[in-house]
C-alpha cells in the first residue's frame, strides 16, 4: 500500500501540521481522527487495516489528519473564546490549507467524501455542512453535534458557526445549501457512552425533517457501543453506499 506523509507550516494555526495519505487511486476520503488525536489515528487504530482492500483496489485514498482538539473542544479550562476561535481556525486549515493538497494529490476528477468517529464525527459534519459544494458526500459515525456538551452553554460567533444542531435550526429553508445537502450519513449505536450522540442526532434528525433536508440519520441496537469495533463495521457498511453513488 502506498503511503505519503506530509509536514507542512499551517499560516491559518501558526504551527506545523501532519497528513497521511494511504493509497494511489479511487475517490479522496477525508478522515478526522477521533478526540485529541492525529493523523495517525486511523492506522494506529485499524481503519486503515480493515479497508485495506478498498485503498489496495483504487476505489479510495484516505488523507488522515491533525486534529486541535486540546486547544479548542477539549480545552476546558481555557478561555471560551480564544477556544472557539481556535476552533474556527482550524476549520479554516482544513478548507483553505488540506483541501487544496486533496485535490492536487488526488486525480479521480471526483469530490472528496468527508468521514470521522466521535469528535471526529462533529468536524466531518462542520465541513460538509458549512462547505457542501466541496464534497461528494458525508459519513459521521457517533458524533455529538452541539456545542453545548463542550462549552456549557455558552456561545459566540464562532462557536456557533461549529455547532451544526445550532446554526442548521435557524437556517432558512430557502437557502440554497439545502439542495446540496445529499449524501449525508449519520450513524449512532444506542449501546455504552453513545447516549449524547444519540440525543443530539435524534435533534439533527428533527431539524432535517422539519426541513425537508435529505439525510440518512441511523440508530444502531443497544448492543452497539462507541467504540472502534463498531466504527469498523458502520464504514464498511456505509461507505460502499457513498462510493456507489460516485458512479
Amino acid at each position: 500500500m502506498k503511503k505519503e506523509y506530509i509536514e507542512h507550516y499551517s499560516k491559518c494555526l501558526n504551527k506545523q501540521m501532519h497528513l497521511c495519505i494511504y493509497g494511489h487511486a479511487g475517490v479522496t476520503v477525508l478522515g478526522f481522527p477521533t478526540q485529541d488525536s492525529n493523523c495517525h489515528n486511523y492506522e494506529d487504530f485499524g481503519i486503515i487495516y480493515h479497508l485495506s482492500d478498498f485503498i489496495e483496489q483504487g476505489r479510495i485514498q484516505i488523507v488522515t489528519v491533525d486534529s486541535v482538539d486540546e486547544e479548542s473542544w477539549s480545552c476546558e479550562n481555557g478561555i471560551l473564546s480564544w477556544r472557539s476561535a481556535r476552533q474556527e481556525q482550524y476549520h479554516n486549515y482544513i478548507i483553505e490549507e488540506v483541501y487544496p493538497i486533496l485535490m492536487q494529490k488526488n486525480t479521480s476528477n471526483m469530490l472528496p467524501i468527508v468521514t470521522g468517529p466521535s469528535l471526529g464525527a462533529n468536524h466531518a459534519a462542520i465541513t460538509f455542512l458549512r462547505r457542501p459544494e466541496l464534497f461528494s458526500g458525508m459519513l459521521a459515525l457517533s458524533g455529538v453535534y452541539n456545542s453545548d456538551y463542550f462549552f456549557q452553554g455558552w456561545c459566540d460567533g464562532n462557536l456557533y458557526q461549529n455547532s451544526p444542531e445550532r446554526f442548521l435550526e435557524n437556517m432558512p429553508a430557502d437557502h440554497p445549501y439545502i439542495n446540496l445537502y445529499n449524501q449525508m450519513i449519520f450513524c449512532v449505536g444506542q449501546g455504552a457512552w453513545e447516549y449524547d450522540g444519540a440525543q443530539t442526532l435524534r435533534n439533527l434528525k428533527r431539524i432535517f425533517d422539519e426541513k425537508k433536508i435529505n439525510a440518512w440519520c441511523d440508530f444502531w441496537g443497544g448492543d452497539v457501543a462507541h467504540d472502534w469495533y463498531w466504527w469498523f463495521r458502520e464504514l464498511r457498511y456505509f461507505l460502499p453506499i457513498l462510493l456507489e453513488d460516485q458512479g
